[in-house]
C-alpha cells in the first residue's frame, strides 16, 4: 500500500495537529478552572502554549509556562506529579480511543522571541535591514 504524498515529510499530520490543539484547549480549561486537586497547582496561572502529539496519538507533550515566567521547573514538576489526574480530566472531555499520556516541558517560545527582538535591536542588524 503506497503512502499518500501529503503524509510524507518530517512534519506532523493534520490529525496530530488537530488532536494536539484539542488537548491544548482542554488542558488549558482544566488548569484555568482549577479542577486538579492539588493546592500547590490550583493557585497558579499556567499557559499551555502548544501540545505535540506522537504519530500514534498515545503521547502528548505539553509546553507550558507559568504567568510571569517564574518557577518554570517547579510548574513542570507539579504538572508531572498530577499527570494521571490531568490525563483523566482531559480524557473525560476529549473523544479519543485512547487518552494520551501527558508529558510536560518548559515552553521556551517566549525566551526565543525575546532573543530575536534583542538581535533585531542591535545596530549592525538594524543597519543591514535598513539597507534593503
Amino acid at each position: 500500500m503506497a503512502k499518500r504524498a501529503f503524509q510524507d515529510g518530517p512534519g506532523p499530520s493534520q490529525r496530530q495537529l488537530r488532536v494536539g490543539e484539542l488537548v491544548r484547549r482542554t488542558l488549558s480549561d482544566v488548569l484555568m478552572r482549577g479542577d486538579v486537586h492539588d493546592a500547590d497547582l490550583s493557585g497558579m496561572s499556567i499557559t499551555v502554549g502548544e501540545v505535540r502529539v506522537s504519530p500514534d496519538l498515545k503521547v502528548a507533550t505539553a509546553y507550558v509556562t507559568p504567568l510571569g515566567g517564574k518557577g518554570q521547573d517547579q510548574v513542570v514538576k507539579l504538572l508531572a506529579r498530577n499527570a494521571s489526574e490531568l490525563r483523566k480530566l482531559v480524557a473525560k472531555n476529549v473523544q479519543l480511543k485512547f487518552a494520551p499520556e501527558l508529558r510536560f516541558r518548559v515552553d521556551e517560545t517566549f525566551d526565543r522571541l525575546d532573543e530575536t527582538r534583542r538581535l533585531f535591536d542591535q545596530d549592525n542588524v538594524r543597519r543591514d535591514l535598513d539597507d534593503e
